[in-house]
Parts: structure tokens; sequence; C-alpha cells
């Protein structure tokens, strides 16, 4: 059998069912209220978020915010602009992102940058979610109100001024 008619194999009814109907809505970023209509319990829905995240169907980006793996994903490997996973991560508030993807997003190097660096006012720390990795870096909330926002896909992200992602990139020559 083809490794997608696998994947599909190992979902239970119910999980099928609640895959289709978040791919239908084109809700791949979703909470546990969204798919909390297919379940009896709040029990019932943390026992299927569990199975579904052992099972690699979706990936956890943080406390209530969850990135479904589409069945039409071949291999069970699926990814979306890294932007984009950054802001539904901070739930598109008190954030922006910085460093060498904002230059490389403002076309300032050709640099392709390994790690999106995230600047926001509480989190710090490293976290890789499905093919990317994000650096969390502490900055103030001036600098937070001084970001732009830009749109990639329909879906608006937060980002360090063209200005100064020059200032950043002067600095570390």
């Amino acid at each position: 059998m083809s490794k997608t008619n696998d994947n599909i194999i190992g979902l239970s009814e119910r999980e099928v069912r609640m895959i289709a109907d978040l791919e239908f809505q084109e809700k791949y970023y979703f909470t546990r209220e969204d798919i909390s209509k297919h379940f009896g319990s709040k029990s019932k829905v943390s026992y299927a978020i569990h199975r579904l995240k052992t099972k690699k169907r979706i990936v956890k980006l943080n406390r209530n915010k969850y990135y479904l793996i589409p069945i039409k994903a071949r291999s069970g490997k699926w990814s979306d602009h890294s932007f984009i996973i950054a802001d539904e991560m901070m739930s598109g508030k008190d954030y922006y992102i910085g460093g060498w993807a904002a230059a490389y997003y403002w076309k300032l190097t050709d640099q392709v940058p390994m790690k999106i660096e995230i600047y926001a006012n509480k989190r710090g720390g490293t976290i890789k979610v499905l093919t990317e990795s994000f650096i969390f870096r502490k900055t103030t909330e001036r600098r937070i109100k001084n970001s732009v926002e830009r749109k990639i896909k329909n879906h608006s992200f937060k980002i360090i001024s063209k200005k100064d992602s020059k200032k950043w990139l002067k600095s570390r020559n």
C-alpha cells in the first residue's frame, strides 16, 4: 500500500472526519475549540490531540494552537511559510520578525536565513517547528510597536521596518 493510504488507515473515522472538516474550511491552524464539536468531552479532545501528535498529523505551536498536517501531504510532512508559522505561534500580537530573516525579506542580503528570529517581550529560547527553527529574543514594547505589518499568502505578519533592518545589518559588519 502507498504511504498516503497508510497514513489515512492509521487514523480513526472520527479523526479523518475532523481533519477533513478542518481542510474543507482551509483551517490549518486551529484550537481545541475548533475541533470540540467532533468530540463529546474535553478529555476526548485531549486524547484526540495526543493521538494526532503521536501520529504526526498535528504539531503544537503554543499552549492552545496547533498546525494540521493535511491528508494531501504524501509523506506525512508538510510546511508553511516560516513567517506565517511565527505569526500563528505568537497569535498575531506582541512580536516582530527581525535579524537575517528580515534583512533577506527586505532584499538587503542574499544570505538565506537558517533560523527565524522572533523578537517578543516575554519569550526566550529556541524551538523547531516543522522544518523551521525559531529563535526568540527579548525586546521592548516600543520596538514592537514600531514594526510594520506585511502579508504573505493573504496572511498578515509583523516584521522590523526596512530602515531598522538596515541599521541592524550595519551593526553586524
